[in-house]
């Protein structure tokens, strides 16, 4: 299968994410999360994620993708509200800017890579919220995404051409662990019960 005809399935596959993300909320953890306030706040973080995503997009022809600034909002949604958020507005908000400008084939992709990326940043940060904690997650976070991204563009472009792409990921995770670190640890620290948001 070619690498662009991926693109084909990205619309279906971003819907089911959609509806196996409610029905996460919905069924399994109706007692655990107040379904409005976690809905809105996930679709408040999806869009910041995308427009932080679509904002500044710098292409690299070897692998067809594209640098750009929405891991600062990625690890921004995980850092202040947790995995759950982290994960759906990481993996669905930066998808889905890869479905709207021309970037599809890379979507599926992106929803478990970013997605990954935003679930570990949030249960790090959830477990330790203090400076150091916040940091390892999303150290972690960057790593996640640049060696996920990396390991893709290996198969299907080989080594060559993924290695031109490592040094934009990693400016992408380390503007991530910057601003979204930073400004998160800073929130949390003057609200630090943003949590209690979507939790009952």
């Amino acid at each position: 299968m070619e690498f662009e005809a991926i693109g084909t399935y990205a619309k279906p596959i971003l819907a089911l994410a959609v509806l196996a993300y409610f029905a996460y909320i919905f069924v399994i953890k109706k007692e655990e999360f107040k379904k409005a306030q976690v809905v809105a706040i996930s679709a408040v973080m999806t869009a910041l994620v995308t427009v932080a995503t679509i904002v500044i997009q710098v292409p690299t022809p070897p692998t067809r993708g594209y640098i750009n600034l929405g891991d600062t909002m990625v690890m921004l949604s995980g850092v202040l509200f947790g995995p759950l958020v982290g994960a759906f507005a990481g993996g669905f908000g930066s998808a889905l800017a890869d479905a709207i400008t021309g970037y599809a084939h890379w979507a599926p992709f992106t929803l478990i890579i970013k997605g990954l990326e935003g679930l570990v940043v949030g249960y790090i940060a959830y477990k330790r919220e203090d400076f150091t904690g916040i940091l390892i997650g999303t150290i972690i976070g960057g790593f996640i995404m640049v060696s996920g991204y990396f390991l893709v563009e290996v198969f299907f472009y080989g080594y060559p051409s993924a290695l031109v792409e490592v040094p934009g990921n990693t400016l992408q995770a380390v503007s991530g662990i910057i601003v979204g670190g930073g400004i998160g640890y800073i929130i949390k620290r003057g609200y630090p019960d943003i949590m209690n948001l979507i939790q009952t």
